[in-house]
């Protein structure tokens, strides 16, 4: 179990925050996420992070690129500037020996799907064979299906694991509160087990690395990216209860991204201590 944690004040802070609520993994951004900028890391900031990790135990870590990465823009300099916005992150990612690396697969913008993908596909193995010393894992996440957005079905992220080179460079991260507004319901055994089946047969089970549990302030299906704290959205606790009791789960990392602030509480130690509270002594073997 962890979260999403702050690098104000230096990259360590993430972990020492993390280990102040107990997890044993974290999610991070190696940068401001909300802009182009770069950072480029010093030796010393590369120490102090493998210094910290050391300390914690923490090494179970991904970090999330920024949110203006779209891979599959058909405007040429937006494209090219997201090449290598996440060529820089798996740089940094694989300097801090980060293990896996999230990514939002993009937008097609009018394209169309089948487009999408494929320079999706084209501009991922391009940054591979032009970077061969990345040792990070990149993750393509589950969307809820705003706009253009690309990889809320399952097929799609099917084609992108298929049309990329690098196998073993890449991976699935699930959100749950993404497949939910995506039309895959999970409140329900029958339901969740009906989602997860189709999840094996379309993509594969062992294709999911890295799990992020939120719930939903929008309906099922309704296409809306929006993360609610957990059992107080529109999926409920009962679906969490499911997945944290996943036999086939138990070993990938589970990452909250829920809000941290109102109501003066502390979100991350409720919303942790909720999904920990729901795990049981013996584990649910969960088939589909």
């Amino acid at each position: 179990m962890g979260a999403h944690f702050s690098i104000a004040g230096g990259l360590p802070n993430a972990l020492f925050e993390a280990a102040a609520y107990s997890c044993n993994c974290l999610q991070l951004f190696t940068k401001n996420a909300s802009t182009w900028k770069e950072r480029t890391l010093t030796a010393d900031e590369i120490g102090r992070f493998a210094a910290a990790r050391a300390s914690t135990g923490i090494d179970r870590i991904a970090s999330h690129t920024s949110y203006l990465i779209n891979l599959a823009s058909p405007d040429k300099k937006k494209m090219e500037m997201s090449v290598a916005a996440l060529r820089q992150e798996l740089a940094r990612s694989s300097q801090l020996h980060i293990a896996s690396v999230v990514l939002h697969p993009g937008s097609h913008m009018g394209a169309g799907a089948d487009a999408g993908i494929s320079r999706i596909a084209d501009n991922v193995n391009r940054i591979f064979h032009d970077t061969p010393r990345i040792r990070t894992r990149l993750l393509f996440e589950t969307t809820a299906g705003q706009g253009s957005s690309l990889g809320h079905r399952f097929e799609e992220l099917a084609q992108l694991l298929y049309k990329v080179e690098n196998k073993k460079g890449i991976g699935i991260c699930l959100d749950t509160s993404h497949v939910f507004a995506a039309g895959y319901d999970i409140r329900t055994k029958k339901a969740y087990r009906r989602t997860m089946a189709v999840f094996d047969a379309v993509i594969g089970r062992e294709h999911l690395h890295l799990i992020h549990l939120n719930d939903s302030k929008k309906g099922l299906g309704s296409g809306i990216d929006r993360h609610e704290h957990i059992g107080r959205g529109e999926i409920g606790r009962t679906a969490f209860d499911y997945i944290m009791n996943d036999a086939a789960l138990a070993g990938i990392p589970k990452i909250i991204e829920t809000p941290k602030t109102g109501q003066e509480l502390d979100w991350d130690a409720v919303n942790l201590k909720c999904l920990r509270g729901l795990v049981k002594g013996k584990r649910l073997k969960v088939k589909g």
